[in-house]
């Protein structure tokens, strides 16, 4: 009895274990089929489907004339997907690609860090030897694939360096800001308009999918492509740029410091925008070389640095029409008010210099003449406030807004302004007379100096500058015109008449200081300065529009370190119109064309 109970006992025990085991083989059967079944299915799905991003082409740039600006070019690029490559191999890879073994890792490091089964890019555009030499071994180097995409190529004559801008390899912390839709080494427009409309030029990834067996291996395309997302190609751009005013802009300012902007008054498009010293954009369309940006950066002239619309100077007698306005629109002189000129002017125990002695001067004469000793006076009789909500009417003193790139806001200096500095009740009138003529605390950019400009020519309209004029969806074949900020700053049409034709005379009449701007067959309105430098030689200005009664272009020359507007920027402002307005350099047609204007070595006679 007591055998077979024992007997009976381990029977029942053994049954016991053996339900118990079903029931948790039971149990982990079900949770894998029922209750993991997304993510398991997911995970086998992922190792056996693997997607593969396709870059768009991106969007391709023109002038206003239909010209190509941006083209792009065929490149093959080395691709690497992390979780397939054999470090072993890694040696072959960097002797192939002459780079160094931590770059490299450091690349699959970040391709790991955001998908390992995702090709990452190694190295982009590469010369057709190493295309070879990847060809030559590529079964020594799985997970390692040749791309083909397209890298940027300017085909035009217009270098258009902080204007088109650049793009290039996107950075750490921009692609942390943005792993949404981008990925290590992926391309991001990162200056001007590149910058700008990246989201428009870049266009949409699309997505192959691959199927791969259980060790990882591709097989071929999933399901015959069926799944595959083609790429968005970018939207082109269609800029107000007239590429050919922008070349020639740039070789009149060769060798040179300084920028040039001109703008369509009729409605702010930008019809050139330059800076010098400048640079090459095409060592941006591939892989840049660590010791060509090192150089770029490096460089005193600071060529990656946009003059244009960042560096803020005094505007010198550019400034003097906005005075000759504010008082004028405030019924504080009238065309009949005059002043007599002496060569100088005292206020207290200092003395404020004329270049010449004008005599007795209205305030047609005085612009035509540039009498500083007229616009000392007239300041005095403005005054600071009304001066300076004059000013801000033009932009002065805040961004235009233009759509290119960064910008500095200027100072247009107020009442609070010098409370600030100098503290409240501690400054006198005496520090006005030099705002008069465009020197002391007041400072403009290039771009601002340019939009008043075209605010003269087109009598107080102010457009937003931009670059851009409409864009064109491939995809849907349609075009899309950009609308832009516009106000309008109310004078009296006599106002805008004597003002208007004080520049006209600057340019047209005997003795005119802005002579050397002028148009064949054109009427021209202009005005020259000159920008006081702490640190050297003065900087020339000059600011003009062309037609006179029916102005269809604005246009700011800053020339830095030569001395005066009229000898060395005029020059430079006529040919560039005369190019716009004709769309050739007719002066030269009976003779070779000489691009560059004279620009004389000495200082001519002075003038503000």
């Amino acid at each position: 009895m007591i055998d077979d109970f024992g007997s009976a006992d381990r029977r029942f025990i053994v049954r016991i274990v053996l339900a118990a085991g079903f029931a948790i083989l039971f149990l982990r059967l079900f949770q894998l089929q029922y209750l993991n079944a997304e993510l398991y299915g997911k995970e086998a799905e992922e190792n056996s489907i693997r997607n593969v991003p396709k870059v768009a082409i991106r969007g391709y740039v023109y002038d206003r004339k239909g010209k190509l600006l941006i083209d792009n070019r065929p490149s093959y690029s080395v691709m690497l997907t992390p979780v397939d490559f054999d470090k072993k191999n890694l040696p072959l890879l960097t002797t192939i690609l002459s780079m160094p073994e931590e770059m490299i890792l450091e690349k699959i490091r970040l391709g790991r860090k955001y998908n390992a089964f995702i090709p990452t890019r190694i190295k982009r555009d590469i010369s057709f030897a190493e295309l070879s030499m990847l060809e030559e071994h590529k079964d020594k180097l799985y997970g390692v694939e040749i791309q083909m995409e397209s890298k940027r190529f300017y085909p035009a004559a217009a270098h258009g360096s902080h204007l088109f801008g650049y793009a290039k390899e996107i950075s750490d912390v921009q692609l942390e800001k943005q792993k949404d839709y981008y990925q290590p080494a992926d391309i991001i427009g990162s200056t001007g308009i590149e910058a700008k409309y990246e989201q428009l030029l870049r266009g949409e990834k699309g997505w192959e999918f691959i199927s791969q067996n259980a060790k990882g291996q591709i097989i071929g395309t999933f399901d015959n492509g069926k799944h595959d997302i083609l790429p968005v190609d970018g939207v082109d751009l269609h800029l107000a740029i007239d590429g050919d005013v922008q070349a020639m802009a740039e070789s009149l300012l060769n060798g040179r410091r300084g920028a040039v902007i001109a703008i369509d008054p009729r409605n702010g498009g930008i019809i050139a925008l330059v800076s010098k010293p400048d640079y090459d954009l095409s060592i941006f369309s591939g892989t840049t070389p660590p010791d060509v940006w090192r150089a770029l950066n490096t460089d005193e002239g600071i060529p990656l640095y946009n003059r244009a619309t960042l560096t803020r100077y005094p505007p010198g007698s550019t400034f003097k029409m906005l005075l000759a306005l504010t008082a004028l629109d405030k019924k504080i002189i009238d065309e009949n008010w005059k002043v007599t000129c002496p060569g100088s002017f005292r206020y207290g125990n200092k003395i404020f210099k004329c270049e010449h002695v004008h005599g007795t001067v209205n305030v047609v004469d005085a612009i035509h003449r540039s009498c500083n000793v007229f616009f000392y006076q007239l300041m005095l009789k403005v005054g600071l406030d009304e001066w300076s909500e004059m000013g801000k009417k033009f932009g002065f003193g805040k961004q235009t807004k233009v759509d290119i790139t960064e910008e500095n806001s200027g100072l247009m200096p107020d009442r609070n302004y010098y409370d600030r500095i100098h503290g409240k009740g501690k400054w006198t009138q005496g520090y006005l007379i030099s705002l008069g003529i465009g020197q002391g605390e007041v400072g403009v950019t290039p771009l601002q100096l340019a939009n008043y400009t075209a605010m003269l020519a087109n009598k107080g309209n102010f457009y937003q500058p931009h670059a851009l004029n409409r864009t064109y969806n491939k995809r849907t074949k349609q075009f899309s015109e950009v609308k832009v900020d516009h106000r309008e700053v109310t004078l009296s049409d006599h106002t805008w008449e004597l003002v208007r034709e004080g520049m006209r005379r600057v340019v047209m009449a005997p003795g005119g200081t802005g002579a050397a701007s002028r148009v064949p067959g054109i009427e021209v309105a202009g005005k020259t300065g000159t920008a006081q430098n702490p640190h050297g030689k003065s900087h020339a200005w000059f600011i003009g529009f062309a037609p006179f009664e029916d102005p269809k272009i604005a246009i700011c020359v800053l020339v830095e370190n030569v001395g005066y507007g009229g000898a060395f920027a005029a020059p430079i402002a006529g040919l560039c119109m005369e190019q716009f307005l004709y769309g050739e350099i007719i002066r030269y047609s009976k003779r070779p064309m000489k691009l560059e204007p004279n620009l004389p070595d000495e200082e001519p006679v002075a003038e503000n």
